[in-house]
């Protein structure tokens, strides 16, 4: 038998499809404070409407994550840095960051740097999200060793729309950060043995937009004991 965590305050119920509205944004939030995820994360356009449904930051509920630069961080830092801050004043409390993947390509560790500081700055744990399995060995390590030099709380294995987060890809962030940053795991966790794989692999976060899903899954026992 499997020692199993708790799940649900592991996972960033997330809501990043463009295509839904209020009505899905204000359902994450119910869905979020019903399973007592970890966090509601969205797009920063939904940030108000989230604040208003979630109540006054600081509380005991889930936290507000705002994405920024999403999906593929290819804008310009102040862009960037513009979207951190208005974020932060729409009540986000936590900030998953794309950062300039332009900048990591040219071996441009200082450009890199300087598109995430200004956020980290700002004073709100971020989350840097790493597109792992498309990354080289050699231009991940120089990601998280930036991204960790700047102060980013955490490395994220991907945006969600790629492939599904992987057991060696948590084990690849875990031993790069060696400590010094926590790892989420996110995209494609579809199942509970799934999510389990990803949470004794180092994941301290999951990103996921099937949080509900999972938890009925927990609460039936569907889950299979390898």
């Amino acid at each position: 038998m499997r020692d199993l965590p708790d799940l649900a305050p592991l996972i960033d119920h997330a809501l990043l499809d463009p295509h839904q509205g209020q009505e899905a944004v204000l359902r994450c939030c119910d869905e979020a404070r019903h399973f007592g995820f970890a966090g509601v994360c969205l797009a920063s356009r939904w940030l108000p409407v989230a604040r208003e449904r979630l109540g006054p930051s600081g509380g005991r509920g889930p936290r507000l994550i705002s994405v920024v630069g999403f999906p593929f961080g290819a804008i310009p830092a102040a862009v960037k840095q513009a979207e951190a801050e208005w974020a932060a004043a729409a009540g986000a409390e936590e900030l998953d960051v794309v950062p300039d993947f332009g900048a990591l390509a040219d071996g441009d560790s200082a450009g890199f740097c300087n598109d995430l500081a200004p956020i980290v700055e700002l004073g709100l744990p971020v989350k840097v999200i790493l597109e792992v399995g498309r990354l080289k060995p050699a231009a991940l390590e120089l990601a998280v060793e930036a991204s960790i030099d700047v102060g980013a709380a955490m490395l994220k294995t991907g945006s969600g729309f790629g492939a599904a987060a992987t057991v060696q890809q948590v084990q690849q962030l875990r031993d790069l950060a060696r400590g010094r940053a926590a790892v989420k795991a996110s995209g494609g966790i579809t199942s509970l043995n799934q999510a389990f794989d990803l949470v004794e692999a180092g994941a301290s976060r999951l990103g996921t937009s099937r949080g509900v899903a999972l938890m009925q899954a927990l609460r039936q026992g569907d889950q299979e004991h390898p």
